[in-house]
């Protein structure tokens, strides 16, 4: 298990591989992705995510309406940086939730089921923002610490 606390998000992100497979593109530095972030990511990120495990009801609550991704798959659009953005969001948390409990099925569980601290709701419900995001990025190191379960 790889421990958080000691390393910076910022660099965990550049050493993740597992972050890049979710998102399908591997950008060269934490600088490109931003930039990618920027321009918007192709609408493959959404095939990759749903390879990694998470449903469609789930990326259409957190990630793009179908509607929307139905009308970007038909002008052959890329996700708009907002849009690109909680993909980031969802890979690099599904990543780490990953590298944390040792193995993807565990982390989709964690990240599924709903949490008394979340008022009721799952973490992965909390990533369509980013203080949502913030807030699992924080408990996910917290369980790395041990301070929760």
């Amino acid at each position: 298990m790889y421990t958080y606390g000691i390393m910076s998000m910022e660099a965990y992100m550049v050493a993740s591989p597992q972050l890049f497979a979710y998102i399908g593109i591997k950008p060269k530095s934490d600088f490109e992705l931003a930039r990618l972030t920027e321009e918007g990511l192709p609408l493959d990120s959404i095939v990759s995510l749903k390879d990694h495990g998470l449903t469609f009801t789930e990326i259409s609550d957190i990630i793009i309406s179908p509607r929307t991704l139905k009308h970007r798959k038909s002008r052959r659009e890329l996700l708009s940086n907002e849009e690109t953005d909680r993909v980031v969001r969802v890979a690099r948390l599904l990543s780490m939730a990953e590298e944390i409990f040792g193995s993807r099925k565990k982390a989709l569980a964690w990240l599924r089921a709903k949490d008394d601290r979340l008022d009721n709701r799952s973490p992965l419900q909390m990533l369509s923002t980013e203080s949502g995001g913030r807030l699992i990025e924080n408990m996910l190191w917290q369980i790395d610490e041990g301070a929760f379960s």
